[in-house]
């Protein structure tokens, strides 16, 4: 590991990552919305979930593989869709799937990249491909038939954002969507140099251009200083399940819904032919006031039964909230603020010591508990009055 990146949890990687960054940067990376309590109670719902560690089990050999939607991964964890890479690093979905590919676990494309799908599945191993509906309804399905041709194998639908979440900081420190220079903003960003050269410098260097939503046909793309052109804004209030039966009969392969909180919802998946659903408040992005995902998946789990996968996401930050959503029921985790933070603060080496440091500690939290596979992984592991 370089002496730079001298980090020995995902907590030494977000501090790094926030000294790299400018303020906005940061703060779309990092923050939640509105009074931002969400990020708060997911956090305190997975510290409240205790174990009651097991001894003389003979852990010498645990085995951390794991069946995810149906393919072997050699962690029974994801990186999860993050629209930003592409402005924390340059090129940042490359370096994610680059990492996620050496670690033998999957990737997530976001449809909002600002790469190529096509550029980004080239370095990936296991691929999957995540979408947001746009207002021109054939442009999605555009990209959705693109993913399937390039090679992804499971599509995910994010449903917890029918309407723009309510990131106020961003209207105060002009980091939205047109970016808007200010005084403030513009100072910040002088103030970071390695950010300013390193990222927006090589999009321009190599480029001749700021960042763009790529997965736009090219006379739709805009850049990060411009707003959206009509039928190029994402628009999913008018998305129902009727809409999710129209993706499903289009795409061949896997088909996952993120987002889900209620178990009702879980149900209406199994019904329509859905693979698994992913339990999720995105990360507190959302709607402020959400039940912790982790308090939403045990239902989840029991409406779900047999008939679907149900996947956790939402607030880890160590291997033990793997250990905790796994022992609850969950199939598979994803990780999405995480390597975040690994890539601000060393690209696709940081990312690489995100992925190792919950690899190592889901495989100490599995000794302390006496468990050597993730099979082994139930209920019975937590203190009685906790679950």
């Amino acid at each position: 590991m370089s002496a730079d990146l001298a980090c020995w949890n995902i907590a030494d990687l977000r501090r790094k990552a926030e000294a790299r960054l400018p303020r906005g940067v940061w703060e779309y990376l990092e923050r939640g919305v509105e009074d931002e309590t969400g990020m708060g109670r997911n956090r305190a719902a997975l510290d409240a979930l205790t174990f009651v560690p097991r001894v003389a089990r003979n852990v010498e050999q645990i085995d951390l593989s794991a069946s995810l939607l149906g393919e072997q991964s050699a962690l029974p964890f994801a990186i999860g869709p993050t629209g930003a890479a592409g402005l924390i690093h340059y090129n940042g979905d490359i370096a994610l799937a680059r990492a996620a590919r050496a670690a033998g676990i999957p990737f997530t494309i976001s449809s909002a990249s600002t790469l190529n799908l096509e550029q980004i599945v080239a370095e990936a191993g296991r691929v999957c491909f995540q979408l947001y509906l746009w207002e021109n309804r054939e442009l999605s399905f555009d990209v959705v038939r693109r993913a399937q041709a390039a090679g992804c194998d499971t599509l995910f639908v994010t449903l917890d954002l029918p309407v723009p979440p309510n990131r106020e900081y961003l209207s105060r420190n002009g980091f939205g969507i047109p970016f808007k220079p200010n005084r403030q903003n513009v100072a910040d960003v002088l103030m970071h140099p390695r950010w300013l050269l390193g990222v927006i410098g090589q999009y321009m260097l190599r480029e001749g251009k700021l960042p763009q939503q790529a997965n736009l046909p090219p006379h739709l793309r805009h850049s990060i200083g411009k707003g959206g052109m009509p039928g190029a804004q994402f628009k999913q209030d008018n998305l129902d399940w009727d809409g999710i039966a129209e993706l499903r009969d289009m795409w061949r392969g896997k088909m996952v819904v993120k987002g889900v909180l209620h178990p009702d919802d879980a149900v209406l998946a199994a019904r329509y032919g859905l693979d698994a659903v992913i339990v999720s408040n995105h990360g507190g992005r959302a709607l402020d006031y959400s039940i912790a995902a982790i308090d939403a998946l045990p239902a989840v789990l029991d409406a779900a039964g047999e008939r679907l996968d149900v996947w956790y996401d939402s607030g880890i930050r160590r291997g033990s909230d793997i250990a905790k959503a796994l022992a609850l029921g969950a199939k598979g985790v994803l990780i999405g603020r995480a390597t975040l933070y690994g890539l601000a603060a060393g690209g696709e080496v940081g990312v690489a010591r995100a992925i190792a440091l919950l690899e190592q500690e889901l495989r100490r939290t599995m000794a302390y508990l006496g468990v050597t596979s993730i099979e082994g992984l139930d209920r019975s592991v937590f203190s009685p009055a906790r679950v």
